[in-house]
């Protein structure tokens, strides 16, 4: 019930007015039946933008982390995503990346609408990254078709970091729906998986037109924040006089 509040009553008409996203390609996703959404990531909008612009309710697989934060922010921020169904997903190992398999699948079994971001997180500097072949799993395991989604333009409206977004033009984009039935029966074989994941960023690129880097995102933070810390112990800041 509070998913449909604030989709079509508190949350949904705000963003179609202060945002007015350009909506392309929407007769791409299913009017039934189960499939799966997936798209890049580059901000916090994106949970909110994408799922108010369609017409069936999307489930998302969110970062534990928005289940588990401290304070009245924490609390609020919880309180929204349990309430608007999302799956909370422990991103700390391959066990946890089971159990988010396995939340998905039943999303999927139910007949619904699942919503991925193969990068795993969010983009730290708007390019798009390489996809983790969890979405692969389960679209061969439920065999499902995957439609491909672009954000376009939400980083420049909210970038990591900044809480308040601004006003800027977004548009988000679905291609049409990806069918991997001539992999049935093979979602076990990692050279399958990793290839039907590849098709999968490779149509999300196509529509969003970012620059690809063949790395995962996660590592590539982690190696920009080292070369941070890097540089602060080898170039340390001036005191102000």
């Amino acid at each position: 019930m509070f998913y449909y509040l604030l989709k079509y009553v508190l949350l949904g008409p705000l963003l179609r007015l202060v945002f007015r996203p350009r909506i392309e390609g929407l007769e791409n996703v299913p009017a039934a039946g189960p499939a799966i959404v997936a798209g890049n990531h580059l901000s916090f909008s994106d949970h909110f933008l994408m799922p108010a612009m369609l017409k069936r309710r999307i489930t998302f697989l969110a970062k534990a982390e928005y289940f588990t934060g401290p304070g009245l922010k924490g609390r609020l921020t919880a309180f929204f995503f349990r309430s608007a169904g999302q799956i909370p997903v422990d991103r700390s190992g391959k066990e946890a990346g089971q159990a988010a398999i396995r939340e998905g699948l039943g999303v999927l079994r139910r007949g619904e609408l699942l919503g991925i971001y193969p990068e795993g997180t969010r983009s730290h500097d708007g390019r798009l990254y390489k996809g983790k072949v969890g979405v692969a799993v389960m679209a061969l395991t439920a065999g499902v078709p995957v439609v491909p989604c672009a954000m376009i333009g939400t980083f420049e409206a909210q970038p990591p970091g900044k809480v308040v977004p601004r006003i800027h033009p977004v548009t988000i984009r679905f291609g049409k729906p990806l069918d991997f039935s001539r992999y049935a029966g093979l979602e076990h074989e990692k050279a399958v998986l990793r290839a039907v994941t590849d098709e999968i960023m490779y149509a999300i690129l196509t529509l969003s037109e970012q620059e690809y880097v063949d790395q995962y995102a996660a590592v590539a933070k982690a190696q920009q924040s080292a070369e941070s810390g890097e540089k602060e112990r080898r170039f340390p800041r001036a005191p102000l006089s």
